[in-house]
This record gives structure tokens, sequence and C-alpha cells, in this order.
């Protein structure tokens, strides 16, 4: 007979996978009318909220290794939604700008956060409780991030 912990119903990653993955299915059709996949469309919210980064910052904010990032950047600007330029102070260093497609696209898919809100309004989740919901999850991602680094570190 299975233990109870190792039933899937009761496994937290299992959950935040799948509602990761049925998320990313809502935002499928909202974005792919705009050309966007939805790390671009990540890439392009750290941009909005502050132009002209270098990609190791970009990284940061979405979590991910810059040999992950590169190669959507690299699509992007082919795109002609950003641009990639060599540092001023340092030529290793590759800064990422909206070009005006990129600006604009922020006007066209200004309803994507209101359609994707609605779509995970239930009896649980409302308007009002998005705050705490946001919280919980911050302190996980910190929880988890914060192991990351410390193992990371003892190698």
């Amino acid at each position: 007979m299975i233990r109870e912990e190792f039933r899937l119903k009761n496994q937290l990653c299992f959950r935040l996978y799948t509602a990761s993955r049925l998320l990313t299915q809502v935002y499928h059709p909202l974005l792919s009318e705009h050309g966007l996949t939805y790390p671009q469309y990540l890439v392009l919210l750290v941009l909005w909220e502050k132009d002209a980064q270098p990609v190791n910052d970009i990284a940061k904010h979405l979590f991910l290794e810059t040999n992950t990032v590169t190669p959507l950047l690299q699509r992007m600007e082919k795109e002609g939604v950003i641009t990639r330029t060599k540092g001023e102070k340092d030529a290793r260093q590759m800064i990422v700008s909206l070009t005006r497609k990129g600006r604009d696209l922020q006007k066209r898919l200004s309803e994507v956060p209101f359609a994707v809100g609605s779509a995970v309004l239930c009896d649980s989740i409302t308007p009002e409780s998005f705050p705490a919901l946001f919280n919980m999850l911050d302190d996980i991602i910190a929880k988890l991030g914060n192991s990351k680094e410390q193992e990371s570190r003892s190698q």
C-alpha cells in the first residue's frame, strides 16, 4: 500500500507545475496573435518596467540562466522587438533595449493581464485575494531561490 506522502494528489510540486502549465496555456492564444511566446512576453514585461538592461539583469529577474535567455533574445531581435548592443563600459556586456515595435506591443497587449486574471478567478481566488496569493508564492520562490544559491555556493 502506498504511503500518503507519495500520492500524486498530495504533492505541492505537481499542483504548482500543473497550475503553471495550464496558466501558460491561457496566455498562448492571447500572445500568439501578436507573434509572441510566453517567455518572450516575460522579457517584454521586464523591459517595459525598465528599458536598456544587461542580459544578466533580465535573466536574474526571470530566475533563468543567461544561456537560456540568450536564444530567446536572439529570436526577439530577429523579429524586430528588441535590439542588443555592446555595453559602453564593458564591451562583453550586452544591453537589451526595446524597439518601437517592442514599445508598441505594450499598448496592444494591455488587456492580457486582465484576461489572465479573469481566467483564474474562482471561489477561492478573488481579486482581493491576489496580494495574499502573491505573498505566498513569493515566499516559496524566495525560500527555493535561497536554497539553490546556498547549494551552488557549497559546490
